[in-house]
């Protein structure tokens, strides 16, 4: 559901900024308003940011090969990063150079002067449109987070990129709207760029966000806590497992979640026996969280001592370690 409703929210947001874009530049064109310009190359930007987006989703589609046994689902969080570093540059930075060119060189809006408004009000409109449809498609995976908690926790990179955006778009029309506003007010083309540089540093900020939270998902986030809960309970469930030892979560893509676990089984008395209830416990943790689609657990022996050094195996199921002492040392002592 989150990559289809992801889908439907970034071929609304292209739609309303490819046609936002021409309208901004055809004002920039007619006026000369450098916070028509700065909104236009943020429209462009936009657009080619929903573009990477799709991008991404349908190369993560692709099957795993020997090379990438995992598949290739964290790829959309690559684009998503890529994303980030477009909007800081292209939109943010071109912005803030727009914006100290035209303060130190201030052109008031002396000719049609009624298109970059009726302009504005249109694109806020459209990106309104665009807006609501990223709520609604978020609000369908959202639940009862908050917004910021969602945008933060939120797996699949494409519905929070689009919010993030579409806010800071209707944003900075906004700031557009009033450095247009009193330029057209005072004559005096300082608002204008003033209006510009608003809009740069709000681009520079969500740019700053995105990446960071796309670079914690690059790095590799574990389940969430819900999710951690709920394969413990799973594993621990049945009278396959008496305890879980140790465990580690990753999640390889927005809808794969990897799970690892040492698992202290009790005496079997055949190896089919232990397969088949390792078979099971991999079921339950299944059928507790859909996601978690690649599975590794491994069987010992819990040994109170070896937990609290920290080996989490029995005594007597460990295997010693070798010795790395160089040539010439013995163990526990080194080289002269």
């Amino acid at each position: 559901m989150s990559a289809n409703g992801g889908t439907r929210a970034i071929v609304a947001a292209l739609a309303a900024n490819i046609g936002i874009a021409v309208t901004k530049f055809a004002a920039f064109l007619l006026t000369g308003s450098s916070s028509m310009l700065a909104e236009a190359i943020h429209s462009v930007a936009d657009s080619g940011n929903q573009g990477l987006l799709l991008l991404g989703g349908r190369r993560a589609k692709r099957v795993a090969t020997p090379q990438h046994p995992f598949g290739y689902g964290r790829e959309r969080y690559i684009y998503a990063f890529i994303v980030s570093i477009v909007l800081f540059s292209i939109g943010g930075l071109f912005a803030l150079y727009e914006a100290y060119h035209k303060w130190s060189h201030p052109l008031a809006i002396t000719k049609w002067q009624a298109v970059p408004v009726i302009v504005l009000v249109v694109a806020i409109a459209m990106e309104g449109f665009s807006f609501r449809t990223a709520i609604k498609e978020s609000n369908q995976i959202r639940g009862s987070q908050s917004w910021v908690k969602f945008i933060r926790r939120a797996k699949a990179p494409e519905l929070p990129v689009v919010l993030l955006e579409d806010f800071g778009a209707l944003v900075g029309l906004a700031f557009a709207l009033f450095g247009v506003g009193m330029t057209l007010a005072t004559g005096n083309g300082k608002w204008d760029a003033l209006g510009t540089a608003m809009i740069g540093v709000l681009l520079v900020a969500i740019a700053i966000v995105l990446a960071i939270e796309t670079k914690s998902l690059l790095l590799g986030e574990g389940a969430e806590a819900t999710e951690v809960s709920a394969i413990e309970r799973a594993v621990t469930s049945g009278p396959e497992v008496e305890r879980i030892i140790h465990m580690k979560t990753l999640y390889l893509g927005p809808e794969e979640l990897m799970v690892a676990a040492k698992i202290a089984v009790p005496p079997c008395e055949t190896a089919e026996d232990l397969a088949r209830g390792i078979n099971a416990v991999e079921a339950r943790i299944r059928a507790a969280v859909p996601i978690a689609r690649v599975i590794y657990l491994e069987p010992d022996i819990y040994s109170a001592a070896a937990d609290r050094a920290g080996t989490g195996a029995a005594s007597h199921t460990a295997v010693s370690q070798p010795d790395e002492s160089g040539p010439g040392e013995t163990a526990g002592q080194p080289g002269s």
